[in-house]
């Protein structure tokens, strides 16, 4: 019980804060669309697209489950497998210091590539994935990111390949550095 109480207060703690789910305001919006539109061409690099297929034609965790994923501590094989592989490679070397998380997923909403481990395995059937697999981009409410501690927005492209949705790519971007 003290457990469950300990969480309500942080829960109510955190809403309080004015993070959770906040709208971005109209010039935070803007300078998140202005990196969109850099980012965006990273849904076509050969490698990622490469990642993409090959990870949807051999998933690298094909008994993953999200209950399994949860489990996985940052320095199991598995989940460093993600952080080395040629797209996670590419992602560092790319990146800006307003990148605070990024994670792609094949089309099944299964992960590819990582900076660091989402809290989930999966996330299709959510919007982060589910409108860039319709060729769209997907702009959420900034929030405090549990994974990284930074009020964040998370934005979703396409990973594209010959102009077809084959996967996504979610980027968190810490408001503070944009």
């Amino acid at each position: 019980m003290k457990k469950i109480k300990t969480l309500l207060v942080a829960t109510l703690a955190f809403a309080a804060t004015g993070f959770a789910g906040e709208a971005l305001s109209p010039e935070v919006k803007a300078k998140v669309e202005a990196k969109i539109a850099s980012l965006k061409a990273w849904g076509s690099e050969a490698v990622i697209v490469k990642a993409t297929k090959e990870s949807a034609a051999n998933p690298a965790a094909k008994d993953m489950t999200q209950d399994k994923w949860k489990g996985l501590t940052v320095i199991d094989p598995t989940v460093r497998g993600f952080t080395q592989n040629p797209a996670a490679v590419w992602v560092k070397g790319h990146k800006d210091p307003a990148v605070s998380e990024m994670f792609i997923s094949n089309a099944a909403g299964t992960k590819v590539a990582f900076l660091a481990k989402p809290s989930g395995w999966s996330h299709k059937g959510k919007p982060k994935h589910d409108v860039p697999m319709t060729g769209k981009t997907w702009i959420g409410d900034a929030e405090m990111d549990e994974s990284t501690g930074q009020k964040q927005v998370q934005v979703a492209f396409p990973v594209l390949d010959a102009g077809k949705p084959i996967g996504s790519i979610v980027v968190g971007l810490a408001i503070s550095k944009l």
